[in-house]
């Protein structure tokens, strides 16, 4: 599985043009599903899931690039039916468009739902906005623990990547969102880690990182 981690979706030309090279064919013969699951552990949760799912999110394009097809995967839902009900569609999807809110919530989900486990024999490109990014990385720092499972407080994600991610750095609503704060974020973690901006995403193809950017980011190598 491909993966292209991005800090707000599809913000400019270059990450759009990742996207096309990440894709097995155009955009407009591609099946995508989108998982608004993240969502629902915000403040406002409904409204969010709801306009990222109507493509209704100014400046954030992930739902409204021009799919042949788009279906909604709520990981909530899953673990009530049989895998036979929608694995088949998952198996057949192009890509998977992964909302952002809370990651510990979405890998609560990933892992009852038993996403986390189909996804090392998936083909389909892995699309992640924010915490749809930061699901599939080892660790998200105690910043980013909001929601708590039933376990415990964790801060562990998925691991499909071997470093972590900080978003949205210097964006205008988030003022606590500094390259300053991020590198003490980063010095908290004991794995490499990148700071990004929401014109910045990061590639992952066959094992290979790549950052693809028109905006700001950095990346900390972690300990020694």
């Amino acid at each position: 599985m491909d993966l292209l981690l991005t800090s707000a979706g599809i913000t400019n030309a270059s990450i759009r043009d990742a996207l096309e090279r990440l894709l097995p064919k155009p955009i407009d013969e591609c099946d995508a599903l989108c998982i608004p699951t993240a969502s629902h552990a915000n403040r406002g949760g409904p409204g969010q899931a709801w306009s990222f799912v109507a493509g209704r999110e100014p400046g954030h394009l992930m739902v409204d690039l021009g799919w042949r097809s788009v279906g909604v995967l709520e990981l909530t839902a899953l673990p009530s039916l049989s895998q036979d009900h929608w694995v088949p569609g998952v198996r057949e999807a192009d890509v998977l468009l992964v909302n952002g809110g809370d990651p510990m919530y979405l890998h609560h989900w990933m892992r009852e739902s038993g996403l986390a486990d189909l996804l090392p024999s998936l083909d389909a490109l892995w699309v992640g906005l924010s915490a749809g990014s930061l699901v599939m990385t080892p660790r998200v720092g105690d910043e980013f623990v909001r929601w708590h499972p039933p376990t415990g407080r964790d801060d562990a994600t998925l691991g499909v990547v071997d470093f972590s991610i900080c978003p949205h750095i210097d964006h205008p609503k988030l003022p606590g969102n500094t390259m300053a704060e991020a590198e003490r974020w980063a010095g908290t973690i004991d794995n490499p880690a990148y700071a990004i901006d929401d014109d910045t995403a990061i590639v992952v193809q066959d094992g290979r990182v790549e950052v693809v950017s028109e905006g700001t980011w950095k990346y900390f190598p972690g300990p020694r």
